[in-house]
């Protein structure tokens, strides 16, 4: 029996939930939840202060101000870098080294719900990347990315899920 699809829309505020006393990645995300909701600069320093422990701990560097949707997952958040002008829909799961980042002069990325992004991928410029994209490792993302679609290689190229070619 086929599991149900993760929406694109609809945040799974499950997937942010800690695990336990050391989940990084949640913790992380966690803080950057509370400082934005936070309208007491006393309490938005408090926050501020333990996102810096969870960034070195996590070695990732995701500023306060990025816009990130509900339901994100970083079961891995080592190494993560997000400019802070990115724009990532819910439930996205983003693997470690990821960087999504601006090229010289050109806008940030939006990044569409339930995205997947594989480790060390790269996302760079103003590109937008569509829901129910799997981004693949280490892809190079420069060019826009369709709704359903797999992005791979580098410099990375789009494939509709279902009609892949096959592996060399």
């Amino acid at each position: 029996m086929a599991q149900p699809r993760v929406s694109a829309t609809d945040p799974d505020w499950s997937r942010e939930t800690p695990v336990g006393v050391w989940d990084p990645g949640r913790k992380l995300i966690r803080t950057l939840r509370a400082y934005q909701a936070a309208k007491n600069p006393l309490v938005r320093f408090w926050w501020r202060q333990v996102h810096r422990f969870w960034s070195l701990v996590a070695q990732a560097d995701i500023p306060l101000e990025t816009q990130i949707g509900g339901g994100v997952w970083l079961p891995h958040p080592n190494g993560v870098v997000i400019h802070p002008a990115a724009i990532i829909g819910p439930n996205c799961l983003i693997f470690q080294q990821v960087t999504i980042g601006v090229a010289e002069g050109a806008h940030a990325p939006v990044i569409g719900g339930h995205v997947d992004i594989g480790a060390g991928a790269k996302i760079i410029g103003g590109v937008r990347i569509g829901d129910h994209a799997v981004i693949g490792a280490n892809a190079v993302v420069t060019r826009d990315v369709p709704a359903d679609s797999v992005a791979r290689g580098n410099p990375a190229r789009a494939f509709p899920r279902k009609s892949l070619p096959e592996a060399v």
